[in-house]
């Protein structure tokens, strides 16, 4: 998989990705991740890639002509599956989204930045439109990051066990069960017996159990799907 990100903030991008699962996922060549500065294809004497809103109103606006000029170059070289804009106005990130995106070649990620960009950007590039929450950041940067570890991880070979997103929350629509590790009894709170029990099936079946109580607690709008 090939991710390009675009953004007036790469050196705000670039630590999440020299670390840990991705940077590993990177070094494994299982994944490329390129940054691309939109201030580098604007003829601005400043590098300015935003402007007021015609019609009047606070905040500035993204430029349609450098975004056009990145997009256009990278669709020069290869064919993209997903051009991603990070929005708080767009589809909530779910487990789904993850899952397909993971599937995929060749992504664009673009990161919104000030008060948007302009909507012929939306609407001549865009494919898909993401959000991470009901919030506004300053930027699309971080979602972006978000988006890029829920994808990267569901890679084959970048987990060191696969099955271990199989039983992620969210990929069955219930919240993953309680898990415990040594010591099996710590200041009196004890370890459930049935996971030293040996019967595998019996233990499936309790998480199961599990994990439809804890989602029926926490998330129960999750069972109506």
């Amino acid at each position: 998989m090939r991710i390009d990100i675009i953004t007036v903030l790469p050196e705000l991008l670039k630590s999440p990705f020299e670390a840990s699962i991705l940077k590993r996922a990177i070094e494994a060549n299982l994944v490329e991740v390129h940054f691309h500065n939109l201030r580098d294809y604007t003829t601005d004497k400043y590098k300015s890639v935003d402007d007021y809103q015609f019609g009047g109103g606070a905040g500035m606006v993204m430029m349609v002509e450098p975004i056009d000029k990145c997009i256009t170059k990278l669709q020069s070289q290869r064919n993209y599956d997903e051009i991603i804009y990070m929005t708080p106005d767009g589809e909530t990130l779910n487990q789904g989204i993850a899952n397909k995106l993971s599937l995929h070649e060749n992504i664009i990620i673009l990161c919104g930045h000030y008060k948007g960009v302009d909507q012929r950007v939306r609407d001549k590039f865009i494919t898909k439109e993401i959000s991470i929450g009901d919030y506004v950041l300053s930027g699309g940067e971080l979602g972006a990051a978000v988006l890029c570890d829920a994808v990267i991880r569901l890679i084959p070979g970048v987990l060191g066990n696969e099955t271990s997103a199989l039983t992620d929350s969210f990929q069955d629509n219930l919240l993953a069960p309680p898990i415990y590790t040594r010591p099996r009894e710590y200041k009196g709170m004890k370890v459930p017996e049935i996971l030293f029990s040996g019967n595998f099936p019996k233990i499936e079946k309790w998480r199961e159990e599990q994990a439809y109580k804890r989602t029926q607690e926490r998330r129960p709008d999750l069972l109506k799907d």
